[in-house]
């Protein structure tokens, strides 16, 4: 799996997870997502991911050009997950006062500024999924978005299903599902990073925040979400891609 951060990245490993892990459905089975669906480029567990047994799950914020080239042989199936930026950075704004691995930024104007200028973790938001998306072709490819996983949860999970070949009776689709509703997911321990130390500081009692779409509308000003409208255009003009800002409108 493919992300640019705060786009449903530990939505997108519990689905998965759920998915492959019967024994994850049945609360059989006490191990974490991050141990079932682990970092390509963050191994905290200081796993073999050679020994790991086939499937390999992998998740990632990496942009295409530091992607292993062995993707490029299409065997390997990719699942890229993106997210309107407006609530990207919302998002990382309140994540970042309380991660070790970010820089503070305590005016939201300021980290703005940085983040349409691609001056943040992974860099450019729209340099990362321009590049996945201008080579999907070089891929064997889906692309979801965080909104249409809000919309119709089911729909987007039976989507994974069939793009894996991977398939579920009725019932194990439900469980699925039920798991990965949003706020139960955020109080599995096993499923929001519980064990985060060596992420969070203290006084962030829970790894997963809200979970919504459009939250932008409560911190922004009306001038910031101009600017950032204008830098998005400018931007993204030549992508044929529709990004859903509120859940009322239709995907």
């Amino acid at each position: 799996m493919r992300f640019f951060p705060f786009t449903g990245t530990v939505w997108s490993q519990n689905i998965l997870s759920l998915i492959y892990y019967e024994g994850h459905r049945n609360e059989t089975e006490k191990t974490e997502t991050i141990d079932r669906v682990p970092w390509l480029e963050y191994n905290f567990n200081k796993m073999n991911y050679g020994q790991r047994p086939s499937p390999r799950l992998f998740s990632s914020h990496l942009p295409y050009y530091l992607a292993p080239r062995g993707l490029k042989n299409k065997r390997a199936k990719v699942i890229y997950v993106a997210r309107n930026p407006k609530d990207v950075l919302v998002s990382y704004f309140h994540f970042s006062k309380h991660a070790f691995i970010f820089e503070k930024v305590q005016d939201f104007n300021i980290l703005m500024e940085r983040f349409l200028a691609g001056k943040v973790l992974a860099s450019s938001w729209f340099d990362h999924i321009r590049g996945w998306y201008t080579h999907r072709s070089d891929y064997n490819i889906l692309f979801l978005t965080y909104e249409e996983m809000k919309k119709d949860l089911r729909s987007v999970v039976l989507k994974i299903c069939n793009f894996l070949g991977k398939q579920l009776t009725e019932k194990e689709l439900d469980i699925v599902v039920e798991k990965s509703i949003f706020s139960n997911m955020k109080s599995d321990p096993r499923s929001n990073y519980e064990d985060k130390a060596c992420i969070l500081e203290k006084g962030r009692d829970n790894f997963l925040r809200k979970g919504t779409v459009g939250d932008w509308k409560n911190i922004m000003t009306v001038a910031q979400s101009e600017k950032f409208d204008k830098a998005f255009n400018e931007k993204m003009k030549d992508l044929p891609l529709k990004f859903i800002w509120d859940l009322n409108e239709e995907i």
